[in-house]
């Protein structure tokens, strides 16, 4: 578990974007969209800090890319990203002005092997963002 989530992110998040009334508004977003009822499976969960690193994943998620956790904890998701797919800077930060986002990402895993996911992602209320996955394609 990480401990003090709140001083390891907020900072990040009001010297790089300067959004805590977005933030809120994002926030507020989120929760509406997650009454709604999520869309994706949580097959496979990853959490990311405000620099786009791994600071929680699920077993299942590990599994899935062949990595260990503490191989896979700080490092970005960019890494884990198959290349050319996406224009990961800003996909962030139009994910962070939104709190919320879902559709399909290419992963690579540690072998190589392109796996294309379904994914639903949101800021949680200790600013943390968490990504739930299911597998479309391996």
């Amino acid at each position: 578990m990480i401990k003090n989530r709140n001083l390891a992110l907020k900072p990040h998040y009001q010297a790089e974007y300067q959004v805590p009334n977005e933030l809120s508004v994002a926030l507020t977003l989120r929760d509406e969209r997650m009454k709604q009822g999520g869309s994706v499976r949580a097959d496979y969960t990853a959490v990311v800090n405000g620099d786009r690193r791994y600071v929680e994943v699920s077993d299942s998620f590990c599994r899935l890319v062949e990595y260990r956790r503490e191989e896979l904890i700080g490092r970005r998701y960019d890494d884990l990203t198959a290349p050319g797919t996406n224009d990961i800077p800003t996909v962030f930060r139009l994910f962070v002005s939104q709190g919320y986002m879902q559709g399909l990402w290419v992963l690579v895993s540690r072998t190589g092997t392109r796996i294309l996911v379904r994914y639903e992602s949101w800021v949680r209320s200790d600013c943390y963002i968490q990504g739930n996955m299911e597998l479309v394609e391996w």
